[in-house]
């Protein structure tokens, strides 16, 4: 059932039509059976036009360097982009939400397998940029907004809303970005919990982080609040490594990408109460725990 509206969200996106369009080949890439942490994708050389040179050329053209405030960190390799999006099994028609497409070149490859995407880019500048860019499709949209801050179930549920998925009942959104390394955390808090939205959430994240979430273990120290958090609410998969060289400008660790697999609420460990179980969680673990303080007011 759709929530009613406050006075502060924004006004529901305007329907859009969806005009036929065969899916990428891409999207049947699995995968599945490559070894965990050992495939290293580096910069291929034959290039397409969205990776190295195009990107550079693009924020040039603007007099746009990337802002390091915001963890702007551009994607340079293509085929990284056609993985991200092989991960999560976008077909034709999927609505998919990315949070920061930069220049465009993960929309792109996203557009071409045949999906409509809802973009969140808080830099008002590459707000219009890839605005532009994909001006002549009706299978974009961007909205200028903080994605921490925006009211990501209010546009979702406008945009379902408008293709008819509500009342589909198999019909759910993905989640496929490179997002900034210093908003993961947030952006993993906001969007597990959306099982009744999404099915599928694939993310570049710091590989440390990458493997902290998917690998740590009851028996460790290592296993904190995040983990129970992320498990409680998906099944997390480490997919690949992506060495730093395939960023611009280039940061001082490697990322992966993950693939969270969200459970719906019936598929949730049987608690009484969220917030009274996460808080107990919260009572048991060192104060050490990762983020305990903050963390626990935001549940």
């Amino acid at each position: 059932m759709r929530s009613t509206a406050t006075p502060n969200l924004l006004q529901p996106l305007p329907p859009i039509s969806i005009s036929p369009r065969n899916p990428s080949l891409l999207a049947h890439n699995s995968l599945s059976n490559l070894p965990k942490r050992t495939l290293d994708i580096t910069c291929a050389s034959k290039r397409s036009p969205d990776d190295y040179h195009a990107t550079l050329k693009t924020l040039n053209s603007r007099g746009r360097r990337p802002r390091k405030s915001l963890g702007q960190h551009y994607m340079l390799n293509a085929e990284i982009n056609e993985q991200l999006v092989a991960s999560a099994n976008v077909e034709e028609g999927d609505l998919v939400l990315e949070i920061g497409p930069g220049t465009g070149s993960l929309t792109n490859v996203l557009i071409d397998a045949g999906a409509i995407v809802l973009a969140i880019e808080k830099d008002a500048h590459m707000a219009a940029l890839v605005r532009e860019r994909f001006a002549d499709t009706n299978r974009f949209k961007v909205l200028q907004e903080d994605f921490i801050k925006c009211h990501i179930r209010s546009h979702m549920l406008s945009m379902l809303e408008s293709m008819g998925s509500l009342s589909e009942k198999t019909r759910y959104a993905k989640v496929v970005a490179n997002i900034p390394f210093n908003i993961s955390t947030d952006v993993i808090k906001q969007l597990l919990p959306m099982g009744d939205i999404f099915s599928e959430i694939v993310l570049l994240l710091q590989d440390e982080t990458a493997l902290r979430l998917v690998e740590s273990s009851l028996r460790t120290s290592e296993y904190r609040l995040i983990n129970i958090f992320v498990n409680f609410y998906s099944d997390p998969e480490y997919k690949f490594k992506v060495p730093r060289s395939n960023f611009f400008p280039q940061p001082n660790v490697d990322a992966a990408v993950v693939k969270f697999k969200l459970k719906q609420a019936v598929d949730y460990p049987a608690v009484s109460s969220t917030k009274s179980f996460f808080s107990m969680v919260v009572s048991s673990l060192s104060t050490t725990c990762f983020e305990t303080s903050s963390y626990c007011k935001e549940l």
